[in-house]
């Protein structure tokens, strides 16, 4: 029987739903996206002149292996579409002059969807997701490697290969590392009741669950906000808008959740057999991702390369956002990977299409080792020559034996940014200029430099000038101090989109593209009214340790709110027996399990579910004010001051505008 609360505790509950930041929508400007500039075609036609555009072994391999291709779309519960598998079919002929014609060539590689066999037994299905996911053929059943980012999609390529591979149960999981396109949909192939069953091992390296959750959780909402940048996810898919990320096609932003590992690779090698197929995995964590594993199976003389090898050049630092990446850590894997590949006669990976012959496969690898190194050698001999990381950005090039190599180009990273990204790694983001220490905020030096130069419309005027040229870097920049400085200039905004659109159409990496392109859409339209859903990442969450969100409580406590408040809150889960005390000491929020309190101000008590989704503002009526699982006692009042003090952010915020 259902429970009536008081109506202070209504209240409470009330609050905790709708604490939130605000942030509001900029005053867009309108328009469509514009043509290529006569500098853009120009510099579009010297990447095509440079570069051996026609050489088929790419597009023959691509296609090497095709059984079928889906179609039709993906969708939600809700409708939502998740993958339209027709939204591509504009990726024909040569490359239009909005998009860079290298990039172009490679989105038409990655445009191959379907399911493809690659060997007797193994089996990839690509285009489902932004990675692929791979079947290998056991005894009794199927090994899937890689289940997708999200349920629905992985549900359906596990769907679809059954339609024409036969109707064979899941008998593994391996999950090659703790990013979500590589983990997230594997409820869509297995069930928690399934695994208890069943047995079914889970594969995974050490330390997986840990890096799986935390990055989601402490600032999840940043780097989802900046991964629509990263990915282009409100751009149409069009030769004006997303032609590709550079690892796939697009991401799905499904239901995303995981099942805690039950076996853990740990050893740097480490034999194993699934349902009668015997692997040799390969720790290597700590390059491309905290935790990453390779494999190999030698009966078939393949290798697995995870994500540490693409058909691209990656990043050692996501646009989105991330830790910076040891580049020399993963050359040194790689030097490994020539050694365990030595009798390899098939390559695959959890992105693009894979590498057959082992000449081809030595060389494929030696050049993505040699891309890293080189990078990471360079920029350290510039380091300790003085220069600064904008400097090193524009004086590192790769030798010609790297740069014509299509399989080291930057479709995912860039070199530029991963030259960054060393620095950052080494030394920190601070260039060693004391002018650096402690700049002006970006709105305040933009309006001290339009005084100086009279205002809005006379760098508009300057930037139109470059912008004719071709200049663009310097147009961006100082029409970016225009739109900071004067956020009401509706000709700085147009100008600023229509650079940011010319930068877009001749970027080779997909990333910059997206991040251009997403750029002139938002001046144009304003940020997007609605964050990332975190209703998509409730299957995650509940498996999360409650440790990670008392994290993220503790860094969304507002500081200068809570300064001269000292409150303590019980915080009592039923289902897990677990009690936690937080308080707020010095304007910091802090926390520890054990006894309850006897002083606290507020006890809360609810199961683990309903707190997820009190805190990720997921919850309900039914979750809440009709649930026999939440009891308040103490003092109410106090209770919604406590949680007051924590800031929601709705993941909306500006990016190229001021906030």
């Amino acid at each position: 029987m259902k429970k009536c609360i008081p109506f202070a505790q209504a209240a409470l509950l009330a609050a905790l739903l709708t604490l939130s930041t605000g942030c509001s929508k900029t005053d867009g400007i309108g328009g469509a996206a514009g043509d290529a500039s006569p500098a853009t075609m120009k510099i579009n036609a010297q990447f095509a002149q440079e570069l051996k555009l026609d050489a088929q072994e790419d597009f023959e391999n691509a296609k090497r292996g095709f059984i079928a291709k889906p179609t039709g779309k993906i969708t939600m519960a809700d409708g939502t579409v998740l993958k339209d598998f027709s939204a591509y079919d504009f990726l024909q002929g040569k490359a239009p002059d909005t998009v860079n014609p290298s990039l172009w060539r490679h989105a038409q590689l990655n445009a191959n969807v379907g399911l493809y066999k690659v060997t007797d037994g193994v089996y990839q299905l690509r285009g489902f997701d932004i990675a692929n996911m791979t079947l290998i053929e056991g005894k009794t059943g199927w090994i899937v490697v890689d289940p997708l980012t999200a349920r629905e999609t992985a549900s359906a390529a596990l769907a679809f290969a059954r339609e024409h591979l036969g109707n064979k149960p899941v008998t593994a999981v391996v999950m090659t590392h703790a990013h979500a396109d590589h983990f997230g949909g594997v409820l869509g192939v297995v069930t928690p009741k399934e695994v208890a069953e069943r047995k079914i091992p889970i594969i995974a390296s050490a330390g997986f669950m840990e890096e799986a959750t935390s990055e989601n959780i402490l600032v999840g909402t940043g780097m989802a906000r900046r991964s629509i940048y990263q990915f282009g996810r409100d751009l149409p898919r069009s030769a004006k808008g997303n032609v590709d990320t550079g690892l796939g096609k697009d991401v799905a932003y499904g239901a995303i959740g995981i099942i805690a590992p039950n076996w853990i690779i740990y050893k740097p090698t480490q034999p194993m057999q699934l349902d009668g197929v015997d692997f040799v995995f390969h720790n290597v964590p700590g390059a491309e991702c905290p935790a990453e594993m390779t494999f190999s199976i030698p009966e078939k003389k393949l290798y697995d390369g995870a994500e540490n090898l693409a058909q691209t050049m990656h990043n050692l630092l996501p646009v989105r956002g991330a830790k910076a990446r040891d580049a020399l850590r993963w050359s040194t894997y790689l030097e490994q990977a020539l050694e365990q590949t030595k009798d390899a006669d098939i390559y695959i990976g959890s992105h693009n299409w894979p590498v057959w012959g082992n000449a081809n496969i030595q060389k494929f690898i030696t050049m993505q080792r040699d891309v890293y190194k080189y990078t990471h050698d360079q920029t350290v001999r510039l380091i300790n020559a003085g220069y600064t990381p904008r400097e090193i950005a524009d004086m590192v090039k790769l030798p010609k034996s790297l740069s014509v190599f299509f399989g080291a180009r930057g479709y995912y990273g860039d070199l530029r940014h991963n030259v960054k990204a060393v620095y950052q790694f080494y030394i920190g983001a601070y260039d060693g200029n004391p002018a650096s220490l402690n700049p002006l905020p970006p709105q305040e030096s933009a309006k001290r430099y339009l005084e100086l130069v009279g205002g809005a419309d006379k760098a508009v005027a300057v930037a139109q000038t470059a912008y004719d040229k071709g200049d663009y870097r310097w147009a961006a920049e100082l029409l970016n101090h225009a739109v900071f400085g004067d956020p009401s200039s509706k000709s700085a905004k147009e100008l600023l989109a229509r650079t940011y659109e010319q930068m877009g159409y001749m970027a080779e990496a997909a990333t910059w593209r997206n991040s251009y392109l997403t750029a002139a859409q938002e001046l144009r339209n304003g940020p997007p009214t609605k964050g990332a859903s975190k209703a998509m990442l409730m299957e995650m969450l509940l498996q999360t340790p409650i440790e990670r969100f008392l994290e993220a409580m503790a860094a969304g406590l507002n500081g200068p709110d809570a300064e001269g408040k000292n409150l303590k809150v019980n915080l009592v889960l039923t289902d897990l027996k677990e009690t936690y005390v937080l308080w707020i000491e010095n304007a910091v929020l802090h926390f520890k399990s054990g006894d309850a309190a006897p002083d606290a101000n507020a006890t809360l008590t609810l199961t683990k579910d309903i707190f997820v989704k009190l805190i990720s503002d997921t919850a309900g009526v039914k979750d809440t004010l009709l649930s026999d699982d939440l009891k308040v006692t103490g003092s109410t009042i106090d209770l919604v001051r406590f949680f007051g003090l924590i800031d929601k952010a709705p993941g909306t915020f500006a990016v190229v505008t001021p906030k």
